[in-house]
């Protein structure tokens, strides 16, 4: 028997012929899956001709901004002219009492104090009695050493201080929770997910700092929108996905599809005539005099709740059509197309599934509500309250059913026009013999 050779060459020497994927320690890909270094890049021209298109986007969303910027503005003071303020301060229960409701009545009520948090200001240290609560036998009540939330009432003119009974305390767990998905994320993501957390601070810092106030200073709702979403689209996929051409097709094609969900809001929100004050919060809105239009608020709501899902759809089809190119650069921008949207098909499908269910997952109360009422599926169906969630959930399917064939075939023509970093030969890694050579039967030979 002989020794393995251990792919000798003739020379006697072994042969350092590069594995692509054997010192890959980074986490974020295996074996199998091409490397961001090894995938087809894009020619120059076609990178000068994505990067003028972002050019041009960026500096329309730039614009946008120092149009809509809410300059100076402060958010205006509901009670300035009211004469009570309130303020909630954390507490820690340190009785409950269980009495009748009233003299010689059943129903049972809970006498309620509280000692108020050090940091309570006035009162701080302090324990305070609460007005009783009746609960019924469903009501998760608070026990002795809770941590909650009491709100309370300053009467301005005498300065006389009430509390009240608000929340349980959540911010711990919520912490908790928090710090637990970003371990998570992390863990298995590497710096993708670490990029990606990044991404989610700066969203919601765009909300907090520009969508938000723009929208109180009376700015148009779907233009604010728009352009807080094209930020959001710009800062979270460059950042969690890098600088390349594919991530600049997601980038394109997310944009294009908010386009265009928001010209079907504006088109469908009005044949709707829904108006937006379905909700109790649209309604205590309407009620503030602050001048927001609440079907404007419904079309930025349904542009910012799509952004989300859009961009998850864009980036999985730019990648699936740019690895089926890297495994077979052969392919024409057609079989390009056609291999994408037999995965885009599927995507689309549990796509819709999933946000008609996550809606109606979310309107379960309200449903059966109706169930108990005897109403007519029609009835139902027409509804303000109703109309108003399925204009949002169709909206947003509609945004994300477009956004697969552009994003595919935007990723098709570039892809095919695009070289392999590598010859085709090194798209598989190679796999080492099972057996030594002279222990492998010759073809066709019987075992």
């Amino acid at each position: 028997m002989t020794t393995p050779d251990h792919h000798h060459g003739d020379t006697g020497e072994p042969d350092h012929h590069h594995d692509p994927y054997e010192h890959v320690d980074d986490g974020d890909h295996h074996a199998g899956i091409a490397l961001d270094d090894e995938l087809p890049q894009a020619s120059p021209r076609l990178r000068r001709q994505l990067a003028a298109a972002v050019a041009v986007a960026a500096l329309l969303v730039v614009l946008a901004l120092a149009r809509l910027w809410p300059y100076g503005f402060t958010t205006p003071d509901q009670t300035a002219n009211s004469p009570a303020s309130t303020e909630n301060v954390n507490a820690t229960v340190t009785r409950v009492e269980a009495k009748p409701c009233a003299p010689g009545s059943k129903d049972t009520c809970y006498a309620l104090a509280a000692r108020l948090a050090d940091d309570a200001g006035a009162d701080a240290g302090q324990v305070v009695d609460l007005p009783d609560l009746s609960a019924g036998s469903t009501d998760r009540l608070p026990r002795l050493d809770d941590a909650i939330v009491v709100s309370r009432v300053t009467i301005i003119q005498t300065g006389q201080r009430v509390y009240n009974y608000s929340d349980f305390q959540r911010s711990r767990p919520l912490w908790i929770l928090a710090l637990l998905f970003a371990a998570a994320v992390v863990a298995v993501a590497r710096w993708r997910g670490a990029a990606a957390i990044v991404g989610m601070g700066l969203s919601y810092l765009v909300l907090v700092t520009f969508v938000i106030p723009a929208l109180l200073n009376g700015e148009s709702p779907l233009a604010v929108a728009l352009t807080g979403a094209a930020v959001v689209a710009f800062v979270v996929l460059y950042i969690a996905h890098g600088v390349n051409a594919r991530t600049t097709i997601a980038l394109l094609g997310t944009l294009a599809s908010l386009l265009l969900t928001g010209a079907l809001a504006i088109a469908f929100v009005g044949l709707t005539r829904v108006t937006g004050l379905a909700s109790e919060e649209a309604a205590s809105l309407a009620t503030l005099g602050i001048g927001i239009d609440a079907s404007g608020l419904l079309l930025a709501g349904i542009v910012i709740g799509t952004l989300g899902v859009l961009t998850d759809i864009t980036v999985t089809q730019a990648a699936v059509v740019w690895e089926v190119h890297a495994a077979n650069p052969t392919m024409t921008a057609r079989q390009l197309l056609t291999s994408g949207m037999r995965t885009g098909r599927d995507h689309i499908a549990s796509t819709v599934y999933t946000l008609v269910l996550a809606y109606a997952g979310a309107a379960m109360p309200l449903l059966v509500l109706f169930a108990l009422a005897h109403q007519q599926v029609s009835d139902i169906i027409t509804s303000e309250i109703i109309a108003e969630e399925l204009v949002r959930t169709l909206l947003g399917s509609l945004g994300l059913v477009a956004s697969v064939p552009i994003t595919t075939a935007l990723t098709a023509l570039v892809a095919s026009r695009s070289e392999p970093r590598r010859p085709p030969a090194d798209l598989a890694p190679t796999v080492p013999d099972l057996l030594p050579a002279d222990l492998v039967p010759p073809a066709g030979s019987q075992p």
